[in-house]
């Protein structure tokens, strides 16, 4: 038997969407659902952001840790 793959996906769900607007935006590793305009594009961004970091540093969203991952995110806002 082969050893299955390990995978790890984002999943951005933005709750303050006030119109009937569905938003649904999926990349290699992430989906973002609903929001307001203003929260979708912010977490697709978000998202997008990490993808670039994690691509920068050679590494895959599977092969970091949580504690990595956590600081991925709070380094997102400095340059």
């Amino acid at each position: 038997m082969s050893k299955r793959q390990e995978k790890a996906h984002m999943l951005g769900v933005g709750l303050d969407h006030q119109d009937e607007h569905v938003r649904i935006t999926q990349g290699p590793n992430f989906t973002v659902l609903l929001g307001s305009e203003e929260t979708h594009e912010n977490l697709s961004g978000t998202c997008m952001r990490i993808n670039e970091k994690l691509r920068r540093r050679g590494k895959r969203l599977e092969n970091v840790s949580r504690e990595e991952f956590l600081d991925l995110v709070h380094d997102l806002g400095e340059p």
